[in-house]
């Protein structure tokens, strides 16, 4: 906070002028605090207290010039402030408050981030999804197959009671399998179905 005036040179030559005169009033005790003011070369201060001494003597006095002429080139001396140094241990825990709020925010950026990627395509887990889906169909289809085959040897040995000639026996086991082959295939279809409309 300003406590003082920092003085140019217009207040120096009035105030030498005021000092000069010898007819003039101006207390001892200003007298002495003002001719060391205009005395000092180089940046001089003026208190704050010693203008208002001043002001009371000029307007006390009915002079034809005031204070605020005096001090027109004039400026405020505002001293430099001094802070004090940081508490270590205040120091050490914001930095221990700073790296746990970092973490938190590297957290919350990378928590939908899975480290088991396996390439830009998918991770591991889509990847044994995928191996689970063709495996399902790859047995699907090989136990549509077995059924086919099992069908017709069984229709094949089985008319064997009803028909003496291989040419009827290979035509019913035929019919036997196409209709247990189409209802295999409904069954089939069905159930991919299913699995492709899942979400």
């Amino acid at each position: 906070m300003a406590s003082a005036f920092v003085v140019g040179d217009q207040f120096k030559v009035r105030v030498t002028e005021l000092l000069e005169e010898t007819d003039s009033s101006l207390p001892e005790g200003l007298r002495q605090k003002l001719s060391v003011i205009v005395e000092k070369t180089g940046q001089t201060t003026l208190p704050f207290s010693i203008a208002r001494q001043l002001k009371k003597y000029l307007t006390g006095q009915g002079h034809p010039f005031y204070l605020h002429e005096l001090l027109e080139d004039s400026s405020l001396h505002l001293p430099e402030i001094v802070k004090a140094p940081r508490n270590p241990e205040l120091v050490a825990r914001l930095d221990l408050i700073k790296a746990r709020l970092a973490n938190e925010e590297y957290n919350k950026m990378t928590r939908n981030v899975n480290n088991q990627e396996m390439n830009r395509n998918g991770t591991l887990a889509d990847f044994g999804r995928e191996v689970r889906s063709a495996k399902a169909v790859v047995v699907t289809v090989f136990n549509f197959l077995v059924t086919i085959v099992a069908t017709f040897a069984c229709s094949y040995m089985g008319s064997q009671y009803l028909f003496t000639e291989t040419p009827a026996r290979v035509v019913s086991a035929v019919i036997a399998t196409s209709v247990v082959g189409l209802a295999e295939l409904f069954v089939l279809v069905r159930t991919m179905e299913g699995e492709l409309g899942e979400p």
